[in-house]
């Protein structure tokens, strides 16, 4: 990759551009600007979900912007509470109207595992995922995709059909690296996403990455996104300042050495941010 609007290309040909832009945690007008400021700095592949309530003002600031809609690649995904077949084809069109757009390139499950699936992960996943691929069959949808889903999630999706998912989302970063994840989706031919590239601005605080910035002359923040593209993965940072958002953007002009690839990833150490996915979620989502 060697520019922000290179793609990547998913099984069934759609192209995803390597760094996409996040939304959680912004209100309302804070993320229609950011979402204007990040497509004017040439991101071109936005990111949000229901549970972020602010799908409505991403939808804004995607029209006003003036870039044609199909040059964007927008996301969302399902909150935890509409699992199911008919619960997720009337929260898909709920995301739909808010986002002022008539389909979705693509749409994510956000958690496989919640306190009212556990005892029936499976049955309530393959529910949910055939409403994805209905929706996908009627062209509300240009991939379907899931978010924070272990290889066991996977598998039970890959076990009942033969549509799986295109694009798994998943808390990575120098302190949680997903090597594992990362080869599994390689095998699989599923693209994987790095949400919370930053660790959720902890990596500010670390001085294996300050030190490691000022040898390449780039940001903290640079690095570790820089960290997730040579990764093979890709990085959906965030931010409201639109100085920042282009500097997260600028990761195109240096590279990380192998050498230096294997130091970050001794962060490892200090591991994920929250518990695993396998742990279950209440109704609301806490954290991405």
């Amino acid at each position: 990759m060697n520019c922000l609007t290179d793609c990547y290309t998913l099984k069934n040909g759609v192209k995803v551009p390597c760094i996409g832009f996040g939304t959680w945690k912004m209100p309302e007008e804070t993320a229609e600007n950011a979402v204007i400021s990040a497509i004017s700095a040439g991101y071109r592949h936005i990111d949000t979900a229901a549970a972020y309530q602010n799908e409505a003002y991403v939808g804004k600031g995607v029209k006003k912007s003036g870039v044609s809609r199909d040059e964007i690649f927008l996301v969302s995904k399902l909150p935890n509470d509409d699992h199911g077949y008919e619960n997720a084809i009337a929260s898909c069109e709920k995301s739909l109207m808010r986002l002022g757009t008539d389909y979705l390139d693509s749409y994510l499950i956000h958690w496989p595992v919640l306190v009212q699936n556990q005892d029936r992960v499976e049955e309530d996943l393959c529910e949910t995922w055939r409403a994805f691929l209905r929706l996908y069959e009627d062209g509300k949808l240009r991939s379907v995709g899931t978010s924070n889903f272990m290889e066991e999630h996977i598998e039970m999706l890959k076990k009942n059909f033969s549509v799986y998912p295109m694009i798994n989302q998943v808390q990575m970063h120098p302190q949680n690296p997903q090597d594992e994840m990362v080869a599994y989706c390689k095998e699989n031919n599923i693209l994987p996403e790095a949400w919370s590239p930053l660790i959720q601005g902890q990596a500010f605080k670390r001085e294996l990455l300050i030190n490691m910035a000022a040898k390449y002359g780039v940001s903290v923040s640079q690095l570790c996104i820089r960290f997730i593209v040579q990764k093979g993965a890709v990085p959906v940072p965030k931010s409201s300042s639109p100085e920042r958002i282009r500097e997260n953007a600028d990761v195109f002009g240096f590279n990380i050495s192998d050498e230096d690839m294997l130091e970050i990833a001794t962060l490892k150490k200090y591991g994920m941010i929250g518990n695993p996915p396998s742990v279950p979620r209440t109704h609301q989502v806490v954290g991405f």
